[in-house]
């Protein structure tokens, strides 16, 4: 069945919808009886954090949000995409996927009226049906925001294209199965995009592949490492696809003490593998916002977490760490928990040593607020709030090593703290399947 079918029938069919969460329900008990006795035992500590409710934002939050969009005010592009980098004509799926659900959000908290969310939501729908794609298969990994050319990572075109990234298709379709199911209007549109996507590629026996080229050659690479790996394939999962491996948290599971913590890892070899294996705040983050953590993530995420709240107790240093745009060369820097074998490891793209542009991170200090509310995520959020000018938006951090902050604005970030405050409000953000057929049935009306 194609995706554009899939989505149609997401949006009339409740026993699809809701076989798909007993789907999911099925994999994660077979996650968890793969687990040992001694893991199993430890899959307690979560358990005792209870998800807050959702209630109003404060004034002072809303004027948050309503920076965070000042973002995206300004980087609109007339194509309907928006620039990941301010200022900066580029984009990535990654990224326009955190401008949907930055979109979602202001018109959920009332920032722009109905008006300009259907205006903005067509003209981005209308934009990605028209993006060439990488071997007439799959989006580009860039594109640049003016002409939808595609493009290498400085922007320059590439008629070719570079390869696709499965991780930022998966985050796509989070915003996508939101708008098929509570914004059914759109549907006809989806579909124009969908339609034109070959999946077959990217999905290959449960796993997620990205493409990129070696020597003029396509070269299909499996994509995903322990967090961000679940988080995509769960979109996958909703659109009907077969991402039954990817779903997988046990496969190459480590546990790797941290300050006194035994956070989750993925044993997978960089050097092997070709890809790293970052330990970050990110992935969990947007699990818990916008599906609502399964008992398994809820607890790698309470871990991963907990090691960044034990380095603050060690060190005085307030810790939440992710992958971030900073200000000044090597420009985008992976803070993280744990990666190739070390501790809050920062390295560039390259694999390059990045230590000394350590940041606290704003996207993940809301996130992590937004998910607890307790006394650490308190602290983190009272100093990212200071981190934003009113006229241009939130910036990424602030500098460890150094009393400066990382004064890059990016959709990525300010679109995290817009999801962040959405969920303070009303809870989780994706709720396909959790539906009773009274509240359904009022929805079509």
């Amino acid at each position: 069945m194609s995706l554009s079918k899939n989505l149609i029938n997401a949006r009339h069919h409740l026993v699809f919808l809701l076989g798909l969460s007993v789907a999911f329900g099925i994999v994660f008990s077979i996650e968890q009886r793969q687990f040992t006795h001694d893991l199993a035992a430890d899959l307690r500590y979560s358990e005792q954090i209870p998800a807050p409710k959702p209630r109003p934002l404060t004034a002072q939050e809303r004027r948050w949000a309503e920076v965070a969009w000042q973002y995206f005010a300004n980087n609109t592009q007339a194509s309907g995409l928006v620039n990941s980098v301010d200022g900066y004509p580029s984009t990535t799926l990654w990224d326009t996927a955190s401008y949907l659900m930055g979109l979602i959000a202001a018109r959920r908290l009332d920032l722009i009226n109905a008006s300009e969310f259907e205006q903005r939501l067509s003209s981005a729908l209308d934009a990605l049906a028209q993006l060439p794609l990488y071997d007439q298969q799959l989006p580009n990994k860039a594109y640049d925001t003016r002409s939808l050319a595609m493009v290498n990572y400085d922007n320059s075109v590439n008629e070719r294209g570079i390869g696709w990234s499965a991780i930022d298709i998966g985050r796509l379709l989070v915003p996508f199965n939101i708008l098929v199911w509570d914004y059914p209007s759109y549907t006809d549109q989806l579909n124009r995009v969908l339609a034109r996507w070959d999946l077959a590629p990217l999905l290959q026996r449960g796993l997620m592949y990205g493409a990129t080229i070696a020597n003029e050659q396509t070269q299909y690479v499996q994509e995903g490492r322990i967090g961000y790996e679940e988080y995509a394939a769960k979109s996958l999962s909703l659109m009907g696809q077969d991402v039954s491996q990817a779903l997988r948290y046990t496969d190459f599971l480590v546990f790797e003490q941290i300050d006194g913590v035994e956070v989750p890892t993925d044993s997978r070899d960089p050097s092997r593998y070709k890809a790293h294996n970052y330990v970050v705040s990110e992935s969990y983050i947007l699990d818990g916002l916008e599906f609502g953590w399964d008992r398994i993530s809820h607890e790698f995420a309470w871990r991963v977490y907990q090691a960044q709240y034990a380095r603050y107790q060690r060190t005085g240093l307030l810790t939440a760490v992710s992958e971030d745009n900073i200000d000044r060369p090597p420009y985008f820097v992976y803070n993280t928990v744990f990666s190739d074998g070390k501790h809050w490891n920062a390295v560039g793209d390259d694999g390059s040593d990045a230590a000394q542009y350590k940041t606290l991170s704003t996207k993940a200090s809301f996130g992590w607020y937004a998910l607890y509310r307790d006394q650490y995520s308190q602290q983190l959020l009272t100093e990212a709030s200071k981190l934003f000018d009113p006229d241009k938006g939130w910036y990424s951090g602030k500098y460890e090593n150094f009393d400066e902050i990382n004064q890059a604005l990016t959709a990525n970030t300010n679109g995290i703290i817009l999801e962040s405050l959405l969920y303070i409000q009303q809870g989780q953000l994706l709720n396909i399947g959790r539906i009773g057929p009274v509240q359904l049935a009022q929805k079509e009306e």
